[in-house]
């Protein structure tokens, strides 16, 4: 208690600024909603439409820059105060996993959704197995970045809908035959359905509506089992998402050689997809070698396998005493 009482008088100093009861039985409703022309596709390329959802976001609400930019701030300040190692917490994320489905298909199974909890808890916490294979020159900067998740309950929903686009974010909103979060302050609402236009999935970014507050990700790109489609099919898709979801960007800034925010990271070109052969080289300034094993590349599935203590220290800042998910660890 002394702990967490000087913990928050020392951000407070640095920068001004609610719970269910877990339920693991599936809740059911069925909504009908006529069904959208156009075929949903299978990729074989990683498309994820995280940035450009916070772009969307960022044209209707101006105001919202300057509530990431204060996000920013207080994260730089208590990573340079390395408030982390004075203070450590512990970090146990409920999840509420919401289904929207037609088909049996996309009524996926308990297994496969367990199979993604498994996933994330083996690359949050440096417990996966390609972890030790990471290369000599990145081994210094590796993380086990500290968080757990765990299932909290399973919401499913029928409908008539052959696939969501994702612009106007329909299945988070129960008057288009979506479902609304539950308790997004205090829990991780994942969606799954069937995206339009190739999209594997998307999360939205620190700051953004409590309302649409969460990841989705296609059904044919979660977990291990069941639906999941190589070459997405080893549960890295949600590991990604939840890295944005997290505060956690591209690698690449998304942008040529761009910023990611993040110090012990190489400068990217841009996204790198399939399998890359190491080393990789970047033409940026200094021609170093792309950490095309991160998880906040492009690559498949089997090639992403590491988060580094850069990304790490942004994540955990999220939950200290001010930060913006402080409210999942009270």
């Amino acid at each position: 208690m002394k702990k967490l009482f000087l913990l928050t008088c020392t951000l407070l100093t640095l920068f001004s600024c609610t719970t269910d009861t877990p339920n693991l039985e599936t809740e059911n409703e069925t909504f009908s909603i006529s069904a959208k022309e156009g075929d949903s596709l299978v990729t074989n390329e990683r498309n994820c439409a995280s940035q450009d959802i916070l772009e969307h976001e960022l044209k209707k609400n101006p105001e919202l820059s300057l509530k990431i930019e204060k996000i920013e701030e207080f994260s730089k300040k208590v990573i340079i105060k390395d408030i982390f190692e004075i203070f450590p917490i512990q970090i146990e994320i409920p999840v509420v996993i919401n289904v929207l489905y037609r088909t049996s298909a996309e009524n996926i199974s308990l297994s496969q959704i367990q199979s993604q909890i498994d996933v994330l808890n083996q690359d949050f916490n440096g417990a996966n197995a390609e972890f030790n294979q990471v290369p000599g020159i990145f081994a210094g900067v590796k993380a086990n970045v500290g968080i757990t998740f765990v299932l909290d309950r399973v919401i499913r929903k029928q409908t008539t809908r052959t696939e969501w686009a994702v612009l106007n974010e329909e299945m988070k909103k129960t008057s288009f035959g979506g479902i609304a979060p539950t308790s997004p302050t205090n829990k991780l609402n994942l969606w799954v359905c069937t995206l339009s236009g190739g999209i594997l999935g998307y999360a939205k970014t620190p700051g953004t509506a409590l309302d649409l507050d969460g990841v989705v990700i296609d059904s044919r790109y979660l977990g291990t089992n069941g639906r999941a489609t190589a070459p997405f099919h080893k549960g890295r898709t949600a590991t990604h998402e939840i890295g944005h979801w997290l505060n956690v960007r591209h690698i690449w800034g998304d942008s040529t050689c761009g910023n990611d925010l993040v110090s012990d990271t190489p400068s990217h070109n841009a996204a790198n997809y399939g399998s890359p052969i190491f080393p990789h080289y970047s033409t940026c300034p200094g021609n170093p070698i792309e950490m095309t094993m991160n998880f906040m590349d492009y690559t498949n599935d089997v090639s992403m396998y590491m988060f580094t203590n850069g990304q790490k220290d942004r994540m955990r800042a999220q939950f200290l005493p001010g930060g913006y998910r402080y409210s999942f660890i009270q």
